[in-house]
């Protein structure tokens, strides 16, 4: 038996070890620190005007909220839209001051949708710019607002009745989180 041999079930104990350990620092701590991060802001502590005939209480709005947050995920928004203001190229210009890590304890913003491109955009300071109406007609045509919007059209939140387009619950969700943001 050589010394490779002799030592290779040793290798193989370290190795598994090393992975193991390796798991648990990159995927487990991580995730525990997030559980236990303290000073986390309240999503919403009252329901906005605008929405208060479609959430009577907080709970549904929050509810709604995080609805909107994984329709917005699901449907890739966050590909095209960041939700962070970059300390470079004058973006605090166009979009307004740059983002604080202050604006990101909170359970809607972990984990965090930077976004990667800014084909569409930002969205951090979005709250309030336009009404929820605009909203509704950019998610069903972009066009319709934005004649240059490269923004595929979500029609599916939306049904028709009495011969108008409406929104569905989901499209309100949506609407709520866009207009949460900032």
């Amino acid at each position: 038996m050589n010394f490779i041999e002799r030592f290779s079930g040793i290798f193989l104990v370290a190795g598994l070890a090393m992975f193991f350990l390796g798991v648990i620092t990159l995927a487990v701590v991580p995730v525990w620190m997030v559980e236990k991060t303290e000073g986390r802001q309240e999503i919403a502590t009252q329901v906005p005007e605008d929405f208060k005939s479609e959430y009577p209480g907080v709970e549904e709005y929050k509810a709604a909220l995080r609805k909107g947050r994984d329709i917005y995920i699901s449907e890739g928004c966050w590909h095209c839209h960041s939700q962070y203001v970059r300390p470079t190229a004058n973006e605090s210009l166009r979009y307004g001051p740059v983002s604080l890590p202050g604006e990101y304890q909170n359970e809607l913003s972990l984990p965090q949708l930077f976004g990667t491109r800014r084909v569409g955009p930002d969205l951090s300071r979005e709250a309030g710019k336009r009404s929820n109406d605009w909203h509704y007609a950019h998610l069903y045509q972009p066009t319709s607002t934005v004649p240059q919007s490269v923004m595929p059209g979500y029609p599916w939140y939306f049904e028709e009745k009495d011969g108008n387009i409406v929104p569905k619950a989901e499209a309100k969700a949506l609407v709520a989180y866009l207009q949460w943001l900032g």
